[in-house]
């Protein structure tokens, strides 16, 4: 397993739409494998292929959330391959959302509260299920990334120049210090 350089906005590759997965064979679970890896280590919850280069439609989420109030995160790995969206609720709810490719920024952003998905999961088995609360909003965001979606595309043009803003910004500091 790799660790593999996540593309940071504005480069253009973010803005690619992914192409479905034909086949899930031992090299793609290999790049789901890094994925993970890679998103563990930024750390993240959540990471598309695009992200690391790769215009696959394959996205990997965990949550980790603790199972008990003060005990260590649990990881609960899952994998989304050609995932889509059949059945999103009219109810709209709204979380804060950061994302590794816009790093250390984050806005509120307002998205279906439920959804009915449908995807392949590491071996190529077909699920559907119902999701809420942020396991929804996770997979809704990183489905926006298969279509060349950033978070940021969903808040009013002065809240992104906003955050483009410090983001370049911080990208300078960095690069001085």
């Amino acid at each position: 397993m790799a660790i593999l350089p996540i593309l940071e906005t504005p480069d253009p590759r973010l803005r690619v739409v992914s192409k479905p997965v034909e086949t899930v064979d031992d090299e793609l679970r290999a790049l789901i494998d890094d994925m993970f890896e890679t998103m563990y280590d930024a750390p993240g919850i959540g990471l598309a292929a695009i992200q690391v280069g790769v215009p696959k439609r394959v996205l990997v989420i965990d949550l980790q959330e603790p199972e008990e109030e003060e005990g260590p995160p649990v990881r609960r790995p899952m994998v989304f391959i050609n995932p889509e969206i059949v059945d999103p609720s009219a109810d709209l709810s709204v979380y804060t959302e950061g994302c590794l490719s816009v790093p250390d920024q984050y806005a509120d952003v307002e998205r279906p509260a439920t959804i009915t998905a449908r995807w392949l999961d590491y071996d190529g088995k077909p699920h559907e299920e119902r999701l809420e609360g942020l396991l929804a909003t996770c997979l809704q965001h990183e489905m926006d990334h298969l279509e060349g979606v950033l978070f940021i595309d969903h808040l009013s043009r002065l809240k992104r120049d906003m955050i483009l803003k410090k983001l370049a910004k911080a990208r300078k500091e960095r690069r001085a210090a």
